[in-house]
């Protein structure tokens, strides 16, 4: 008999029988016989923990992994839902996450509506900071985090009593779009959309060589190659043109320098680290790489065919993690962008007329957040309308089957970034409806709670504003529901137009055997050796000419009968509109004049 004690209703300790207990999946054939002298060896063998030490030891065929060289992919089936930062050495039982690490930038912002303080703080540095209590004139305060480490990540989750979930949440970075709510803070996911810029720091040596190779050959070009480009330059003066036109554009496509600034492990880019300024490189997957799955092949040939890849641009996507908590705090974490979303809101709160200022609401500033990263999504759903305006171009002046890899790597690019939009109205939504309900989530420790209310609070003015943010959401989806529309019109175009040029091809060729099929005839006939051929003895090349014309015609228009119909009626057809038009036409007329 052992005892147990039921920590999930706080009871006393009850009896187990473990005689009684006999599970199911356990072989007892497998098990060894035992004597019935050793009775308590039977009690013991039989326990639902030590009969399973005893199972027969079977090699399993069970992946359980698939590439896991990447961060986030350290799952294992049956592990321990969330991260406790309370536990042993701070990680639990994922201790592979002590060695994410990287130097963050941290602004604090504090502020209330007659004074402002914003400190800048590091990995270093956040301990002590922490460790003073928020002053009291500051009603709130922003912690923007600016990189993912595990040191900072565990420093705030203890300081804020952060839930598990929310904190395993955080650590992966590939979520969907929500809201969770716990009892003392809410924990909202997202993804942030930006257009950035692919290059590297001999992009000016290639700019500048661009500017001068009507003096001399390119580098990296060997002699004789060298030798024949003058020589076609000295020949065809629109050669050069054309060579010069094409060597920009490859200088433009980030097939090469992407492959330069590629991380294999984490499948990162190296881009500018504000999509404004083209500053230190950063951390960035592009829009292939965040929802490409394991297949690097694939990914970099929708790179190297996307149709921003000719402008030089690129889409770059990154999660960013917003916690709400209860006593006016807001902490959000970016990847590598918090420079982007924190340049607009920081002069916004340092000017004292401005709403975020004046309410000095938490919720506000998740609200500010949310609209920061919408308005960097409209750059990129106006490049996708240029680069969809200019594919329609040519594919109306001139309709290629080529045309349709660029359509559908377009509408793949379309069809995601449409997907990391939509979910957001959702989450929109979500905080406009939000009430204060109970919720019995336990907290960091795993401790049974009563039923409680949440006690973050989205304010009547935040959603008011959040009004505007799901109109911006609305807008940019509706644009690139018309994108993929036109994309997959311009699709169906190519092929009729290819169809129609084919039926074109055939109706000529029919033509032709319509009209040399008499004439084929009339040759084999008049070629063939007879003894006697009055036809061919009396008359000369004229007398067949007389018997193929009528031929040939009366053939002709026999077998294009249905042409000809169709062609009749519909000219008579026509032709009875035109006299219908100018007979209202002139009634109207007299009308007029009455």
């Amino acid at each position: 008999m052992s005892q147990t004690r039921d920590y999930a209703i706080g009871g006393e300790p009850t009896r187990l029988d473990t005689n009684q207990m006999r599970p199911t999946h356990i072989d007892l054939e497998a098990q060894s016989p035992i004597s019935p002298a050793h009775d308590t060896d039977i009690k013991f063998a039989t326990s639902p923990t030590e009969s399973v030490r005893f199972r027969k030891v079977a090699r399993s065929n069970t992946a359980k992994t698939y590439r896991p060289e990447q961060r986030g992919q350290e799952w294992r089936p049956g592990q321990e839902p969330g991260i406790d930062v309370s536990g042993p050495g701070g990680v639990g039982s994922q201790p592979h996450l002590s060695q994410i690490y990287e130097q963050c930038d941290i602004t604090v912002v504090d502020f209330s509506p007659e004074d402002m303080k914003m400190h800048h703080l590091g990995n270093s540095t956040l301990r002590p900071f922490l460790k003073d209590p928020r002053p009291a004139w500051a009603n709130c305060r922003w912690i923007s985090v600016n990189g993912l480490s595990w040191d900072v990540v565990e420093l705030l989750g203890k300081d804020k009593n952060l839930h598990r979930l929310a904190i395993e949440d955080l650590m992966n970075p590939r979520n969907r779009t929500k809201a969770d709510w716990y009892s003392d803070h809410t924990y909202m996911v997202l993804p942030l959309q930006k257009l950035i810029h692919f290059h590297s720091d001999s992009d000016c040596d290639s700019d500048c060589s661009d500017g001068d190779d009507s003096k001399g050959s390119w580098p990296d070009d060997p002699p004789e190659k060298s030798k024949r480009r003058k020589k076609k330059r000295r020949l065809w003066p629109f050669y050069r043109r054309k060579e010069t036109e094409k060597r920009k554009q490859q200088s433009q496509k980030p097939r090469d320098t992407s492959a330069e600034m590629l991380d294999p492990i984490e499948g990162l880019v190296n881009t500018p680290m504000s999509s404004t300024t083209k500053g230190s490189l950063g951390q960035t997957r592009t829009l292939q790489r965040y929802h490409g799955g394991p297949n690097e092949e694939r990914i970099v040939f929708m790179e190297k065919h996307s149709a921003l890849a000719s402008k030089g641009l690129a889409v770059g996507v990154e999660q960013v993690s917003i916690f709400l908590s209860s006593d006016n705090t807001v902490i959000s974490f970016f990847e590598s962008s918090a420079e982007d979303i924190e340049s607009p809101l920081i002069r916004r709160l340092n000017t004292p007329e401005t709403i975020l200022r004046r309410c000095s609401d938490a919720s506000m500033i998740t609200q500010a957040i949310i609209d920061a990263i919408i308005d960097l999504a409209i750059p990129v759903a106006t490049a996708y309308q240029d680069a969809i305006g200019d594919l329609e171009l040519n594919v109306l002046t001139e309709a290629d089957v080529s045309h349709t890899t660029s359509l559908y790597v377009l509408t793949s690019e379309i069809v995601q970034f449409r997907g990391n939009i939509s979910p957001i109205i959702n989450l929109v939504n979500t905080l406009r409806d939000h009430k204060s309900e109970p919720i019995t989530t336990p907290g960091l420790t795993g401790r049974p709670s009563k039923f409680t209310s949440s006690s973050v609070t989205i304010s009547p003015m935040t959603q008011v504003y959040l009004g505007d943010v799901e109109d911006h959401c609305i807008l940019i989806t509706d644009g690139v529901d018309q994108m993929r529309r036109a994309a997959d019109n311009m699709i169906d175009l190519i092929f009729n137009t290819h169809s129609s040029r084919q039926n074109e091809s055939m109706k000529q060729l029919t033509l032709v055997t319509i009209l040399f099929l008499p004439l084929t005839f009339l040759t084999g006939y008049f070629g063939m050796n007879f003894a006697r051929f009055d036809g061919v003895t009396l008359n000369s090349d004229a007398y067949f000419w007389k018997i193929a014309i009528p031929v040939v015609f009366v053939t002709s228009i026999y077998l294009m009968r249905d042409m000809i119909r169709y062609f009749v009626v519909k000219k008579l057809q026509r032709r009875g509109i035109v006299k219908t038009r100018k007979a209202r036409k002139v009634k109207e007329a007299k009308l007029k004049r009455r």
